[in-house]
């Protein structure tokens, strides 16, 4: 019995090895994406384990009357796919402000916002320091006075790794 469990431990450890993904500690980078305007994202990514990373974005979106800058905080976990394609999941939040322009009560609103967030992705692994990401982001309204719905981005991300 203690060598068919040694044997099991030591299976699993190798093949726990061969699946584990090696991330880049850190990469940076931009994140292009659509949501309610075109919005782009100063992005950072730091690696927090052979399969965990954390993601920073600063990002600012701009429409013909919504306007807004905004630091979100991503918890992810990142899955080898094949070779050097990995797929990725994760969640966490956004806080920032907005200007909004309603043009049917001709008033301008500034507000505060924390939304709750998810993503999950793929991406690709260049042999050279380059990481391209394609992205789905929901997130949902918590603290919003004015758009408390549930919105979808998507996103294409391009990253130096280091």
């Amino acid at each position: 019995m203690k060598k068919l469990f040694l044997s099991s431990i030591i299976f699993l450890s190798i093949i726990a090895t061969t699946m584990a993904q090696d991330i880049s500690s850190n990469a940076i980078g931009i994140r292009v994406g659509d949501n309610d305007g075109f919005g782009t994202e100063v992005n950072y990514q730091r690696n927090l384990g052979n399969t965990h990373r954390l993601e920073l974005g600063l990002g600012w979106r701009d429409a013909s009357n919504f306007n807004a800058i905004r630091l979100t905080g991503l918890y992810q976990w990142v899955w080898n796919l094949d070779g050097n394609f990995n797929w990725y999941a994760g969640f966490g939040g956004a806080v920032g402000s907005f200007d909004f322009d309603d043009t049917f009560i001709n008033d301008e609103l500034d507000e505060f916002f924390f939304n709750a967030a998810g993503v999950v992705g793929i991406e690709y692994n260049f042999d050279f320091p380059i990481l391209i990401s394609l992205d789905f982001r929901p997130e949902i309204g918590i603290i919003n006075d004015v758009d408390d719905d549930l919105e979808f981005d998507i996103a294409l991300g391009i990253r130096y790794q280091f």
